[in-house]
């Protein structure tokens, strides 16, 4: 209470002195004045505790109208000389234009990148710059901003080209260099320049104010109060839940209002929580530390005096007005900014934006977005100054970041986070790098944050604790800003920039030489290994760190100079961390095949051992680049390439690879998980690029400068394989002391492994540097090695390929090259398929290949071959030539050891009686032999004339073993294997390679100097290809007899089963027969040829075709269908439906007293009934049911999460198809009827009905006790004899068995209680309306649905949803029996009586305000209630057609009043036929235009008639389908099929005239008074008087809405949605309705409402107003569809926005543009119209659990 007054009072008191107050007067006097700061500050003393903070509800609207009268009005009256919107509109004018946009983004703001002209991924443009620039045609990038960057249109540094969108274009003529402070007044620039340094000093003063209590010398008020706030601060610390209960207690607020605290607190960073005096304040302080100060350190909450809050408030604002004021002016901007970057009294560090930035960690979140948003808007959009702020911030770094890594607050509401704006600008980064030396202050900064290391100065990153997690997850920023420094590689290199790189590449080799080596492993032996090591950590500085190593490698690579120095400096570190590399090894000498090489013992299975060796990796890199850039070649005297030491280079890369050997094999299993990991993340395409791949070329390297025996001995060795191959009879088996199997099986394993790695290290040549290759190369073999996987998607392709720094694969480029796309269809993604020509470039054992994706790429490979006719060989690929550097890698293949190895191999191969040997190794040996020769070939292919080819492996091959052992020849031991009958499948390979060996030569005898015959060598191919033909005869000969041979096993076992069941196949043929003549007989064709399906004409089935015999699912008992037998039931889906609403803004009615009668024509709720169609016994269902509920009472109590299904609302699954059903539909039989030829005609039939139902309303009369007030009524009127045959005492006897009655109000209750949305209760009189309304509604749907998709009327819909019509109307016609006969005449009776007047029945509706097709269906559906009571002969068929008949007539005079449009269309000549048409339609017009005058005037005839053909169409077709299921007429074979005549068969088939308006006129006596019943009812004038509240006919079907093609319009859109709760905040999740177009706030607090008792977000309360619960929504953000139907039920769905490659992005993490597919929109609007969303979310829920737990309702 206190707080209203106080708001009544302030304004009086303080009235006087504003009215009085005169800003220019103030100006003046400032002018005037000496001690200029002074005046302002007492101006400021005065006002501000006066206009802000007065109480506890701040209110902003006043105080900023306050603020701008009496504090902003006097600066800029001052500023300006004159009135102030004169002076800056001059300003404005005479201001040019910045080139700059510099426009700031707002959360969820779409920003565009592109890809191909961005100098790098951080250079964004605005929507609007976008679509004005010439990026919209290149391969741009599309994402929502996080706020708080810039449009960098404009800016000629950050685009490569087209850096100027339309807007922003520069003019020629204006020479932009001159200063912008020409052109003011030296004056104004004098009173610029002091108002802008007093109020920036007064807000920097104010926000870095620390004490609560008093304020700045100058400020004090003249007087102080004793009322303080209590304010509570951000922290990123504790959750929602934990502020807002801590709130509740702390200041007893309501939960609301303590939302809306927490809310504010997260968005400004601060909140008053309470205004009182200091004691009042000071006790929720203590509450509020004490309850959150438990687990965590507690909020930060301070008491403050009012004053200060109130000069801290309008010192954020005099920032905005700042901001403001520089934007007319860009030498207002420019005095800003010299005023902010002055150095003040102390010197160094001094100035105003030093003081801001220093203290930006202490400040709140509202404060720091305030000034960084003034930062953005002037220093960073004046070139001159962001140069000198860029070098401010430089100096202040490292105090900055450790602020920052203090501070909690996230990065981007920290001053460091403007490191993106300053670091990217190349010109800017080269200037802090050679002026600043910012690259070693980043690298040192980061390594003063990492301080825990091990005694070998490595870092540790074990026992980590949360604080110290945090804080490493902080540190990690300093490594996005080196990025930032390095993104653009330099072109022109000075000393000065050479100098500070390689002074920073030194601090950067010390960070690299704290990793060398760090987190070894231990292999376990014995015992597993009890705590799992902390591994990630280092894995995430090593992927934080791989653009970076790959930067400075291109850096590097850019200049010679600097290259051969970062070699020698790396080189030098390298040699450093090995200096401790020999102590404690022994070294030993291996010899082998006559070779021998000194090394040390070391084993990787027993000692330590790391995966980290950047210093090595880096090496390896700088080695490559030597050869790429020809370096090593032009000035070998600058580089030490002779004093390296080969063994060293490759001792740890060697380690590193063998450990992965091992993982392999298994012998580090009881490592646990973590080694696992490493590996993976090792060889995975986040790191391999600078960790498995460098590791690969330090071999290369190593091998190229040694002897490869040596090398490959150093290898076996590493691999403790040694002892295997240099045994002297390794061939005979090493192992005759039957080792350990374990032992056994690694070592085959090692040695597959180590035989890939030398396959690696002499075949990966499609590095550039190592290889003769460019970069394109590489690349399109990584792809042609994906896709030889198998076709995939765009995206997968990206995932598989290593991104550089600029997030770019560089795929697009090469792609086309090698790969071929086809397009998706309705569903799946656009897929990439090889082209068949680069099949040949497969190597099977491609180095980036996982064990996985080779075994898939082989089969896929194999299958291939085997489909285009080939063999099935897969020989390794022809490779591209060394570069000079590696040339001597080719050498490994013909050197000894190896030979000796592969001959092992082989020699094992041929006598497989043990265990050591494995297919895969023959594999790989086969696989190097291949290689050679093809190395061999392409030597003698290019070989010029006078050079001897000294690769010459098939010498070495052909030549058998020395004396003692005369081992056979590898080329003998190839023949020999070639007819091993346990090598099928080598076969084909080991027959290639021998061909090889006779091509090579061939060759070379060719070449040779004797000119020898060459007829040999031909003859010798020869007998190869013979050999070849035989084999593949043989083989194709046992394929066919294998065929044979099963196909005979499999006939036998036919006949014998139908032998074992003979009877079944004989009855099964008889039945076949019976049915096939049965129906020549009865086709209707043959003996009736008109199909009428209602009035006493109609076709009527026989005794045969009324049978239907049917099978339970449950329990397969087959059953026949009876009104006395068994009840069969379907399983049913009732929901509640706006699917076809006209008019979605109808209120909902009130579910109590609404009479659901009538329905209105605007369809604006209707109750759909679907079916999957499943049948089975009442009996098995209900056991069924019973034991779902039995099933989730227990779930319930075991864990409480919801099920797709709520049991109870009685839901269960199909049992069969798991489709989601609510209750179920009992199946009749046909009801037999019989007919006598005279029935009575309409006039004599309606007259019988009216005596029957007066009949019936005195008998109720007489029924009811009468009181004496309505006596008198009584006598007047005359008792009614009921009509003769009408026996108002006869019950008819109930034709049904019990469980049919049961059944029969089971699914009655059901269609009630879902749409009404009431509880159950069989006795309610609107139970039978509502299974009508259901009957009629899901015809009408179903109609529609048919003509949208362009389907025939019958014959086109799915069985289950026939099945689900008949039965509806069937038990339409059935469910009088289970209701109060009077209740269902009584409805009879009022149904009647909008069509025929009764006065008994009071306010029956006007018949514009009716749906004639529910009414139809609800007359012949109530009818058989009173015809029960009738013995006199009158059929149900004649009442069927009479009804059908008059409601026809009614709905031509509903659409000759609601849909005559205005003429358009010319009138077209009509045939002879219509005439008639046209002249009576006329004449009825007429006729109701003399009824009712306000009809307009319509001339043509032609034009009448066609609007009531198309208008009445929908209901004759709905007619046709109700009737044809309700009767069991068969459908003529015009209304199967789409044709020209479909109206003259429609009206056939209902047995009415195709002149319509004949049944006007042949009953014209009847029907005239009628006519004129209708027209005189009130409501037709009130309708008529405003046109646009009728429905016309027919009813277009409604439509999901239209979506913009271009997906970037619906995020625009959805960026300026502000939240319409919380005034004008941003929306953090917009999402649209696809049904009505309504955005809304989904998924935050604001937004929640209540409903039904239960908070529920924003889109499920829209479902239940829009969609009778259920919902299709598009999350915009997340580029989602979500369906949502009730509280607890939704999925999400794929979106019908696709990219270029055919893909949908949820969560837009791609960023490509997406554009609208129509083809997958229809889909989703197919699913909707057909009433499938609520199915489609069970079957989600239930292939996808984790969908079940989402709480839907708050979304």
């Amino acid at each position: 209470m206190a707080a209203a007054e106080t708001d009544r009072e302030v304004p009086s008191a303080l009235c006087s002195e504003f009215l009085n107050f005169s800003a220019k007067d103030t100006a003046a006097k400032w002018l005037q004045a000496i001690d200029l700061p002074k005046e302002v500050y007492q101006h400021l003393a005065r006002y501000v505790p006066k206009i802000y903070c007065l109480g506890p509800n701040l209110n902003p609207q006043s105080e900023d109208l306050l603020a701008q009268l009496l504090l902003q009005a006097p600066l800029e009256w001052y500023l300006c000389g004159e009135e102030p919107s004169l002076g800056l509109a001059k300003l404005e004018q005479s201001n040019q234009p910045s080139q700059l946009c510099g426009h700031v983004f707002k959360v969820g703001e779409p920003t565009y990148s592109c890809r191909e002209c961005a100098a790098d991924p951080t250079c964004v443009l605005c929507m609007q710059c976008f679509l004005g620039s010439v990026h919209k045609e290149h391969r741009y990038r599309m994402t929502t901003s996080g706020g708080g960057g810039f449009c960098d249109c404009g800016d000629t540094e950050a685009w490569k080209k087209g850096p100027y969108c339309q807007k922003h274009e520069p003019n020629i003529s204006d020479s932009s260099q001159e200063d912008p402070l020409a052109n003011l007044s030296a004056d104004m620039i004098a009173r610029t320049y002091n108002i802008f340094s007093i109020i920036l000093k007064y807000a920097v003063d104010m926000l870095t104010w620390d004490k609560e209590d008093e304020l700045p010398q100058g400020l004090e008020p003249p007087e102080r109060g004793d009322t303080y706030y209590c304010m509570l601060f951000n922290d990123e610390v504790h959750t929602y839940e934990q502020v807002i209960y801590t709130l509740q207690k702390a200041v007893n607020c309501t939960q609301k209002e303590a939302v809306s605290f927490a809310t504010t607190v997260d968005r400004d960073g601060r909140k008053s929580v309470r205004y009182g005096d200091f004691q009042f304040c000071e006790q929720a302080k203590s509450v509020i530390v004490r309850n959150t100060s438990r687990q965590t350190k507690p909020l930060r909450v301070q008491v403050m005096h009012s004053s200060v809050v109130a000069h801290q408030c309008f010192a954020l604002k005099a920032l905005n007005w700042l901001g403001q004021i520089i934007r007319y002016s860009d030498a207002l901007r420019r005095i800003l900014c010299q005023v902010g970057l002055q150095k003040g009294p102390e010197g160094e560090n001094s100035s105003l934006v030093d003081t801001l930035m220093l203290c930006d960690s202490k400040m709140w979140k509202g404060a720091r977005n305030i000034y960084h948003q003034l930062f953005m808007s002037s220093l960073l959009m004046d070139l001159k100054y962001k140069k000198q702020f860029a070098i401010q911030f430089a100096k202040n770094y490292e105090r900055l970041q450790s602020d920052y890594v203090k501070d909690d607050h996230d990065r981007e509401f920290s001053i460091t986070d403007l490191s993106v704006q300053i670091f990217t600008v190349p010109s800017l980064a080269r200037m802090l790098i050679t002026e600043e030396n910012l690259m070693t202050t980043i690298i040192r900064t980061f390594l003063d944050h990492l301080r825990h290391r091990d005694l070998q100065g490595r870092f540790q990153f074990e026992r980590y604790t949360a604080q110290q997690a945090f804080k490493f997850r902080r540190v990690q920023s300093l490594i996005g800003d080196l990025k930032y420094v390095l993104i653009s590689c330099p072109t022109e290199w000075t000393d000065k920039l050479r100098e500070k790189f390689l002074e920073g590449l030194d601090a950067f080799l010390e960070l690299l030489k704290c990793m060398q080596g760090m987190d070894p492993v231990v292999r376990q032996v014995g015992q597993h290994i009890e705590m799992e090591p902390e591994w990630e950590a280092a894995f995430t500085l090593q992927m934080k760190l791989t653009h970076i190593i790959s930067m400075m490698q291109e850096w590097c690579a850019s200049d010679e100079r600097v290259l051969i120095e970062a070699y020698k400096k790396c080189l030098t570190a390298l040699t450093h961390c090995h200096s401790g590399f020999t102590d404690g090894e022994q070294p030993i000498t291996l010899s082998m095949c006559g070779h021998s090489v000194d090394t040390i013992r070391y084993c990787v299975s027993q000692e330590k051992v790391s995966i980290h060796l950047p210093v090595s990796r880096l090496l390896a890199g700088l080695h490559v680049l030597l050869s790429k850039t020809e370096v090593a070649y032009r000035f070998p005297e600058q580089l030490p390439l002779s004093e390296l030491s080969p063994p060293m280079l490759i001792e740890h890369p060697l380690r590193c690879l063998v450990l992965c050997a091992q993982v392999h094999a298994g012998m580090w299993r009881r490592n646990g998980f973590s080694l696992v990991n490493q590996i993976y993340y090792y060889h995975n395409v986040k790191c391999r690029v600078e960790m498995f791949d460098k590791d690969l070329m330090m071999l290369q390297a190593g091998a190229s400068m040694m002897d490869p025996n040596h090398f490959l001995m150093i290898v076996l060795s590493r691999f403790e394989l040694f002892h295997i191959f240099s045994s002297a009879d390794c061939r005979k088996r090493y192992n005759r002391e039957n080792a350990n199997k374990d032992v056994v099986q690694q070592n085959s394993t090692l040695i597959e492994e180590m035989l890939h790695l030398i396959i690696m290290v002499v075949g990966e040549r499609f590095a550039p540097g190592i290889g003769q290759v460019e970069n394109c190369d590489e690349l399109k073999r990584e792809i042609v090695h994906q896709l030889c996987i198998r076709p995939m998607a765009h995206s997968e392709l990206v995932k598989a390929l290593p991104e550089n720094e600029n997030k770019e694969t560089g795929m697009e480029r090469v792609i086309d090259s090698v790969a071929l796309f086809k397009k998706p269809g309705v569903t799946g993604r656009g897929l990439y398929e090889l082209r068949p020509e680069c099949a040949k470039q497969f190597n099977l054992y491609f180095h980036h290949y996982s064990r996985a994706d080779q075994s898939k790429a082989e089969e896929a490979q194999r299958k291939l071959k085997r489909q285009n006719g080939e063999d099935s060989a897969l020989p390794p690929p022809v490779l591209p030539p060394f570069c000079q550097l590696f040339a001597s890698l080719v050498n490994i293949l013909q050197c000894d050891v190896l030979l000796g190895m592969l001959g092992a191999v082989l020699q094992w191969a041929v006598e497989p009686s043990g265990g050591h040997w494995s297919e895969s190794m023959l594999q790989r040996v086969l696989h190097l032999i291949g290689m050679a020769l093809l190395e061999e070939q392409q030597q003698l292919e290019s070989n010029s004339e006078d050079n001897e080819v000294t690769f010459n492996f098939t010498l070495k091959i052909s030549r058998p073993g020395e004396a003692p052992s005369n081992t056979p020849s590898i080329l003998a031991l190839l023949e020999t294997l070639q007819n091993a009958p346990h090598l099928e499948v080598h076969k084909d390979m080991i027959r290639w390679i021998l061909k090889m060996v006779v091509s090579i030569k061939t060759m070379r005898e060719r070449t040779a100097a004797a000119p020898s015959p060459e007829g040999a060598g031909h003859c010798q191919e020869q007998t190869v290809r013979d050999k070849d033909k035989a084999e593949r005869k043989r083989k194709a000969e046992m394929a066919r007899l294998r065929r044979e041979k099963i196909m005979a096993q499999m006939s036998e076992m036919q006949r014998h089963f139908i032998n074992e069941n003979k009877e079944l196949f004989q009855q099964s043929l008889e039945e076949l027969d019976a049915s096939t003549s049965a129906s020549q007989e009865h086709s209707p064709s043959s003996w009736d040829s008109a199909l009428v399906c209602v009035g006493p004409r109609r076709w009527r089935a026989g005794g045969s075709e009324r049978r239907q015999v049917v099978t339970c699912i449950l329990c397969q008992e087959e059953q026949e269908i009876r009104p006395d037998g068994r009840a069969m039931v379907l399983a049913a889906f009732v929901q509640r439906s706006t699917v076809m609403s006209k008019n979605r803004r109808r209120p909902p009615h009130n579910p109590e007293s609404y009479d659901p009668l009538f329905m209105h024509p605007d369809l604006s709720f209707g109750t759909h009934t679907g079916s999957c169609g499943h049948i089975m016994h009442s009996h098995c269902w209900q056991r069924y049911f019973e034991a779902v509920q039995a099933k989730e009472q227990r779930r319930q109590q075991r864990l409480r999460v919801h099920t797709s299904y709520d049991v109870e609302n009685g839901e269960f699954l199909c049992p069969l198809c798991e489709c989601l059903s609510n209750t179920v539909i009992p199946l009749l039989p046909l009801t037999k009827t019989s007919c006598s030829s005279e029935q009575p005609g309409l006039s004599l039939w309606l007259n019988t009905t009216s005596q029957q139902i007066k009949a019936l309303h005195s008998a109720q009369r007489k029924a009811k006790p009468t009181n004496a007030a309505a006596t008198s009524e009584i006598l007047t009127v005359e008792e009614y004899p009921p009509p003769e045959g009408f026996r108002l005492d006869h019950m008819p006897l109930n034709p049904y068995s019990s469980s049919i009655k049961e059944m029969l109000t089971t699914f009655g209750t059901a269609t009630y209680k879902v749409g009404l949305k009431v509880h159950p209760n069989e006795q309610d009189p609107r139970v039978p309306i509502m299974c009508w309304g259901s009957c009629a509604y899901t015809i009408q749907s179903i109609e529609r649905l048919l003509v949208d998709e362009e389907k025939p009327l019958f014959g086109s819909l799915p069985c289950r949803q026939d099945d689900c019509l008949r039965s509806l109307a069937r038990f339409g016609s059935a469910c009088w029996s289970v209701s109060s006969l009077s209740t269902v005449q009584s409805h009879f009776v009022r149904l009647l009586s909008a069509l025929v007047p009764d006065p008994q029945v009071e306010n029956s509706p006007c018949i514009v305000d009716v749906d004639m097709f529910h009414l139809l269906v609800s007359l012949v559906l109530s009818y058989p209630a009173l015809h029960c009571q009738d013995s006199s002969g009158l059929s149900v068929d004649a009442a069927q057609l009479h009804l059908l008949h008059l409601v026809t007539v009614a709905h031509v005079v509903q659409i000759l009043l609601s849909s005559v449009p205005v003429e358009l269309t010319m009138e077209q000549e009509s045939g002879e036929v219509e005439r008639e048409e046209e002249e009576s339609v006329g004449l009825l017009y007429n006729t109701l235009k003399t009824h009712l005058g306000s009809l307009r005037e319509v001339s043509s005839g032609w034009h009448l008639w066609r609007c009531v053909k198309t208008g009445i169409l929908p209901f004759l077709r709905g007619a046709a389908l109700f009737f044809h299921h309700l009767n069991g007429v068969p459908a003529p074979p015009e209304l199967q099929a789409l044709g020209a005549g479909e109206w003259e068969a429609l009206c056939a088939y209902l047995c009415l005239p195709s002149n319509l308006l004949q049944l006007y006129y042949n009953h014209k006596e009847v029907l005239e008074p009628l006519l004129q019943w209708w027209c005189s009812h009130p409501v037709v004038h009130q309708c008529l008087q405003t046109p646009k509240t009728l429905i016309s006919y027919p009813r277009e079907s409604n439509r999901l809405i239209e979506l913009p093609e271009d997906y970037s319009a619906l995020i625009n859109q959805a960026s300026s949605f502000t939240c319409p709760k919380s005034g004008g905040d941003k929306s953090r999740a917009p999402t649209l309705c696809l049904v009505c177009g309504t955005m809304l706030c989904s998924q935050s607090y604001c937004c929640q409402t209540e409903l039904e008792g239960e908070d529920v977000g924003a889109c499920t309360a829209h479902t239940f107003a829009c969609g009778a619960g259920v919902g299709i929504f598009l999350r915009v953000r997340e580029s989602q569809v979500l369906f949502l139907a009730g509280k607890t039920k939704g999925c999400f769905y794929a979106p019908p926005y696709l990219d270029d490659y055919g893909e949908t992005d949820q969560g837009l993490r791609r960023g490509n543009p997406l554009h609208l597919c129509r083809e997958r929109y229809r889909k989703i609007q197919k699913l909707w119209r057909q009433h499938s969303i609520t199915e489609e979310i069970g079957h989600a829920q239930e292939a996808n659990q984790t969908l079940v737990g989402i709480d839907w309702q708050h979304l």
